[in-house]
């Protein structure tokens, strides 16, 4: 099932099910729906059926969707993931996990503005597939790996080039996670509706034209693996994310480099989720 959320009529967020650019609020089929973490403590099968729901408690999806987590405690992202796109950047295949993170202000949903920073001007797109973790986990092995995903969503790891690379040391954080640079959408879909996450095509399509194109299956750490390193280190807890790496055509690896200018429409998308697009400003 795919789940996303949005403004409630207080204004305050909810859950609701996600079909065909249409939303059905838990609240009108739920006597006590989730609100926010509670949403992890439930399995799917908890959840009623959406493709059996009457088409009266079926709208139109509004043209703003909150990130289908709340705020996550955790960002943590895998840099350089995918064989081709590390061939294409010129970089030596990673022995192991490149991670670092960025902070949940940077998280926004589909349909919100990207910011382009004033004291950034090479700002670069990067599509991704993002796990969601439902259930915490620590020293997990990578057989038990998959047991603590809860669902996938899609994402945009917005990077701006010239703080990643450009300064003393390299600052991958503050490259990665100015506000709005991470958004999340427009849907999280549950494992059991996307139960293989192994060869999932991910493309990025900017101002209507394909940029980036490949399929996890090029991922050199796969999901399992990446979980069960991560977890050396950290506790994994539900509504954390993962972004799991970026495939080939990032602007910043073209000649001459593409970057991101106020008014570009990126739209990140990822089969068997739908797509999360976002308008920079």
């Amino acid at each position: 099932m795919s789940i996303c959320r949005i403004p409630g009529p207080d204004g305050r967020p909810e859950y609701a099910f996600y079909r065909d650019g249409k939303v059905c609020p838990l609240r009108l089929v739920m006597d006590s729906a989730p609100v926010e973490l509670e949403l992890f403590g439930l399995s799917p099968s908890e959840l009623p059926d959406p493709t059996g729901l009457a088409e009266e408690h079926w709208s139109p999806a509004p043209d703003v969707l909150l990130p289908p987590v709340p705020t996550p405690d955790k960002v943590i992202c895998i840099g350089l993931n995918y064989r081709d796109h590390a061939i294409e950047t010129n970089s030596p295949i990673p022995s192991e996990p490149v991670v670092f993170s960025k902070f949940s202000t940077a998280v926004i949903g589909h349909g919100q503005a990207i910011e382009l920073p004033e004291i950034a001007h090479k700002v670069d797109y990067e599509a991704e597939l993002v796990v969601v973790i439902g259930r915490e986990g620590r020293n997990v092995s990578v057989d038990d790996a998959m047991q603590h995903v809860y669902g996938y969503t899609c994402g945009h790891d917005v990077s701006a080039r010239d703080w990643q690379k450009g300064r003393p040391g390299g600052q991958w954080l503050l490259g990665k996670t100015f506000d709005t640079f991470a958004p999340l959408g427009p849907c999280m879909v549950t494992t059991e509706a996307l139960p293989d996450p192994s060869d999932v095509r991910v493309r990025m399509e900017l101002n209507g034209e394909i940029v980036q194109e490949s399929t996890t299956a090029q991922l050199i750490f796969d999901i399992p693996t990446t979980i069960a390193h991560l977890s050396k280190f950290v506790t994994l807890k539900p509504g954390d994310v993962i972004f799991t790496g970026t495939p080939p055509g990032v602007g910043d690896a073209k000649d001459p480099p593409v970057y991101l200018k106020p008014g570009d429409r990126c739209s990140v998308i990822v089969d068997g989720i739908g797509t999360l697009t976002n308008v920079c400003k």
